[in-house]
């Protein structure tokens, strides 16, 4: 999929997306490109909306404040956040506290109970990545998991699409028409 589609896509879901909360949960799980561990991070509300996500082929603090800065650019700053045991992630917050980017008031916890629902809610990604036995590239484990992605959203319903589709809807309904309007 060419870039262009790519941001033309994002943007025209974007007019739908429903507004995630203030307090998010992080982590980051592992997926198999051409053979290698590759890391998927993931961040949540506390409702389960899906945040942002990114793909990284490093877990470190690089990536950790690629993916924030992301997930902030698309979203409000959050005013909690809960993170696993990652030195990485919390390394990125302080780096992104002292930069400015977030707020010096913001909450940051570490508890890796408080992060099952981002456990329970990042399994569907690498279900569906297992049969495949991998990804052949980094490109195109990147655009599918976009895709997985994007379908769980619209299968939790984070996008208000009642003004284009009937209440219950199905996703290739949904589909079908958000790409129309």
């Amino acid at each position: 999929m060419c870039p262009t589609l790519r941001s033309r896509l994002r943007e025209k879901w974007k007019n739908y997306a429903r507004p995630v909360g203030s307090s998010w949960r992080v982590d980051e799980t592992y997926i198999k490109v051409k053979g290698q561990w590759r890391y998927l991070y993931r961040a949540v509300d506390k409702q389960v909306q899906t945040v942002d996500f990114l793909l990284s082929k490093n877990r470190d603090k690089a990536a950790a404040v690629r993916f924030f800065k992301k997930a902030i650019g698309n979203h409000e700053v959050p005013e909690k956040i809960t993170l696993d045991g990652s030195r990485a992630s919390h390394q990125a917050v302080a780096e992104l506290k002292a930069e400015g980017i977030l707020p010096a008031q913001t909450l940051v916890r570490a508890s890796k109970y408080l992060n099952n629902l981002i456990e329970q809610d990042y399994r569907k990604a690498p279900q569906k990545c297992y049969p495949m036995l991998g990804f052949k590239t980094f490109g195109n484990s990147e655009v599918t998991l976009s895709g997985i992605e994007l379908a769980n959203k619209i299968k939790k319903g984070e996008f208000d699409t009642s003004e284009i589709t009937g209440q219950g809807a199905m996703i290739l309904q949904v589909w079908e028409a958000a790409l129309a309007a």
